[in-house]
């Protein structure tokens, strides 16, 4: 571009921004723009070409502080300015440009794109002085933009997701993902798979893929942070007199477990280290007694219940229940 076509194109209008835009807005109008004329998005498009070129030549003026202030005063002076040629006349190209492309020489050898000149400049936005790169992608002011992070949803066994595993996932028009899902994963977890995503559409690093974990309910098991609860059957005798008994582990063979003398329904005993296990801990296995009256009782187990009920204190265990209902 030669310099004084700056007071003929108004970048600020080619972006779509106003002349007061920050640089986080700048940079975000430049991106959408450049995505959307992009050559690769628009192929044999001479059109959508000479857009991105006009978009790419706007950004990196505005984008490089010194340029925009020279740009910003240069077009202050209004569109009847113009330059002359000569080699270091009072007044000419030099004196206004000669610290940009590197002293009174500067217009000459921006013309012969020795140092300082054009390609120092605007080589960075078009590459090494050309549009586009030997790999096809386009390397826009700051460097290639990441490609966009892409979703997807995997459906866990309970075992698996406290366990991990590694599963295959199926990518629509893509080759199978082998992903690790590592032990503790719990229900609606997002894993972030680095690189994974979508790729850049100017030869930047891949997006990512965000996983989101979805764990079936197993039937006996359920997950409460780090511990794994389970409900524990125990019959009116053993809850009474006390006992030993085995309680389920997941994954693994059978504990035994105390069962107290006079234990009540809903108590909580407690296995230690037989929860979940993750980089932040290991829970344990809570089991909830509860107690199983049974279905059918004989005439003679009937009559020996009775006894044994009129042989216990006139105790009504739901008085302290109805008292602090009444408040």
């Amino acid at each position: 571009m030669a310099s004084n076509d700056w007071f003929e194109k108004d970048f600020y209008a080619v972006l779509g921004v106003p002349k007061d835009v920050s640089a986080a807005d700048l940079k975000k109008a430049y991106r959408a723009l450049a995505r959307k004329y992009h050559p690769d998005s628009n192929p044999d498009d001479a059109t959508a070409e000479a857009r991105f070129k006009e978009i790419s030549e706007a950004h990196a003026v505005l984008a490089d502080p010194a340029q925009r202030a020279e740009y910003d005063q240069l077009r202050a002076m209004g569109s009847g300015a113009r330059f002359t040629a000569g080699g270091g006349g009072q007044g000419g190209f030099e004196d206004v440009f000669g610290g940009m492309f590197g002293g009174g020489a500067g217009g000459r050898r921006a013309q012969q794109g020795g140092a300082g000149g054009f390609e120092d400049i605007f080589g960075g936005m078009f590459g090494d002085g050309r549009f586009g790169q030997t790999t096809g992608g386009f390397r826009g002011y700051g460097g290639p933009t990441k490609g966009r992070d892409q979703t997807a949803s995997v459906s866990l066994e309970f075992l698996t997701a406290i366990q991990g595993d590694t599963v295959t996932l199926e990518r629509q028009g893509g080759k199978p993902l082998t992903v690790k899902i590592p032990a503790g994963v719990s229900d609606g977890q997002k894993i972030r798979l680095k690189g994974k995503g979508e790729r850049s559409i100017d030869g930047g690093p891949a997006g990512d893929l965000v996983l989101t974990v979805s764990v079936r309910k197993h039937p006996v098991f359920e997950r409460d942070g780090l511990n794994l609860r389970v409900d524990v059957p125990v019959t009116f005798v053993e809850a009474t007199l006390g006992a030993t008994i085995e309680v389920p582990t997941l994954g693994g063979d059978p504990v035994k477990l105390k069962v107290a003398p006079g234990t009540p329904s809903g108590r909580v005993l407690r296995v230690k280290g037989r929860g979940v296990t993750t980089p932040k801990g290991t829970g344990d296995l809570l089991a909830t007694v509860q107690v199983a009256v049974p279905a059918h009782v004989s005439a003679e187990s009937t009559k020996k219940l009775r006894e044994f009920a009129e042989s216990l204190p006139a105790e009504n265990p739901r008085d302290d229940l109805i008292a602090r209902a009444r408040g």
